[in-house]
This record gives structure tokens, sequence and C-alpha cells, in this order.
């Protein structure tokens, strides 16, 4: 009788499962506890820019000569009624604040995605074509990055006109080139590689290797670059609405708040400490933001 050896079966070590993408970014992103900071920050600002109507005290148009100046409530003479403060003709400031971070952050969304879509568009053609199409595209660029940009900006309104769309137009043309140079110069080193070759020898034309095989991996970069741009967005026009030439009055522009108190400065503190407070906040916080989503979406930080 001859026994058969029964041979066990193989125990398999269980393979662990990657983390959910997702998830992995936020772990590198949460890791830099200043950009979380000013995540929250935005989110708190961005909120304060949706309910405006709802959390604003008071209007901020209506003006009320006989409250001007009125100061702080912790101050003597102020009032909870204005929590900040009334301006030079009695305005609200706690609510023209409110208002204006609705303004602001309008101003440099629209900026960022005007810029990103056209520099884009500029960069993958620059890089694809290459030639005398990516010499007059990249040198066009570098004249614009050799002026300082918020002279070209103040220069671009001045021809245009003083007023919240040429301001922004002004500030889309002076951020421009540094879209156009990261979309360039990633679409060039993607189009190396072998997926791109793959993708041409199966016949896909220019357009498809593009915009649907190149720019999907060209977008970290761009996503990190237009978070740092909407700081410079705000800043820039609010450095035009301080000169004038930005939003006009009464608009409650953070940098028209700043002009309209120039002369109160040294009687009225607030009225130049608040919005430019709010201005240094909300750009600190975009830019912590940048460098948090640079951590996370660049995989040489990555650790």
């Amino acid at each position: 009788m001859t026994t058969e050896t029964m041979e066990a079966p193989a125990v398999t070590a269980p393979t662990a499962t990657p983390p959910h993408p997702l998830r992995e970014f936020w772990g590198y992103f949460s890791a830099n506890r200043g950009a979380v900071a000013g995540l929250a920050v935005i989110v708190a600002v961005v909120l304060l820019a949706v309910f405006a109507d709802v959390l604003a005290p008071h209007s901020p148009y209506i003006t009320d000569t006989t409250i001007a100046l009125k100061p702080p409530f912790w101050q003597e003479g102020g009032s909870i009624a204005y929590p900040l403060g009334t301006d030079p003709i009695g305005r609200d400031i706690l609510s023209r604040l409110i208002y204006g971070a609705r303004l602001s952050l309008l101003i440099g969304i629209i900026v960022v995605t005007v810029s990103i879509v056209f520099g884009t568009i500029l960069g993958l053609i620059a890089g694809y074509v290459r030639g005398m199409t990516e010499i007059a595209i990249m040198r066009l660029m570098d004249i614009v990055l050799t002026l300082p940009s918020l002279l070209l900006a103040i220069v671009i309104v001045a021809i245009l006109g003083p007023g919240l769309i040429n301001s922004m137009m002004a500030v889309a043309l002076v951020i421009l080139p540094h879209y156009v140079r990261l979309a360039r110069a990633a679409v060039i080193t993607e189009t190396s590689k072998d997926y791109v070759m793959a993708a041409r020898v199966s016949g896909a034309g220019a357009l498809r290797l593009m915009f649907k095989e190149v720019l999907p991996n060209c977008t970290a970069p761009l996503i990190v670059q237009a978070s740092l741009g909407i700081s410079t967005a705000i800043l820039d026009a609010a450095a035009l609405g301080f000169l004038g030439l930005g939003a006009q009055p009464p608009s409650p522009e953070w940098g028209t708040m700043l002009a309209d108190a120039r002369e109160f400065v040294l009687r009225a503190w607030w009225v130049v400490t608040f919005p430019g407070l709010a201005i240094l906040i909300t750009v600190l916080a975009f830019n912590l933001l940048g460098d948090g989503l640079r951590d996370a979406l660049d995989p040489k930080l990555k650790r």
C-alpha cells in the first residue's frame, strides 16, 4: 500500500492595498501645518464671501455722516453695532470687509482662470510645435517678464482706462508668462516619454497628443502655480485699486478701502489697519496653500 504525500497549499502573504490617491494626497498635504492653516483661512474667507448677505451686519454702501470715523467697539466711543468701526462717511468697516472678500476672491479666480487657460494653450503650442513658433511665443513672454509686473499693469490700465474689468485684464496679462513657461517645460518633459511615443505610433493626431495625452500629466505644477497666482492677483488688484485704477468707489474692494482712508491714517488707525490685514492674511493663506500643494503633488518632494 503506497502512501501519497499530500502537499499543503501554499499560503500567500496578504498584499497591502495601495492607499486611495485622495488619502495619499491628504497625508502629504496635512504634514505641512502651515498649508492646513492656510486652507482653513481660505475656507473661512470663501464662506464669508458666499454668505456675505447674511453675515454682514450692515449694507456696505449706506452712508451716515453722524457716525463717521467711529472707533472699534473696544475703544472709547465705539459701539458693538459697528464692531470694527466706521469709515470717513459712516459705512460699517466689517460689512465692507465681508463684501470685499467676495470681490477679491472673484478677481483672483477670474484672473487665474483666464491666465491658466491661455497660458496653457500657448505653452502646449510652444512645447509641442517647437521651431520658430516656440521662439516667437517665448521671446514675447520674456519681454513681459522683463518689465516690473505692477508697473506693466498700471500702464495697461492707463491705456484701457480705470475700472475693475480692465484691471483684471491687466493683471491676467502680467501673470500669463508664468503659466506659459510652466506648461512648455512640462510638455517638453512629457513628450519624450514612452506613452507619448506609443500614442504617436498608434496614429494619434497632434491635438489628441497635446490635450489627451500630455496635458493631464502637466496639471500638477499648473495647480500649484494657480494657487500662488490667486494671491498675486488679489495683491495686484488691491494695488491698482489703491492707486485709483482698479475697482471704483463705492465698491467694497480692499485696495479701494485703503485708498479712501489715506488721509485719515493718523487719527483713525482702524480705517487702514483692517483692510490691510485682510489683504495680508488672505494672500499669506494662498501662499501657504501653494506650498502644501507643491509638497503633495510634486513626487520629488515626497518622502
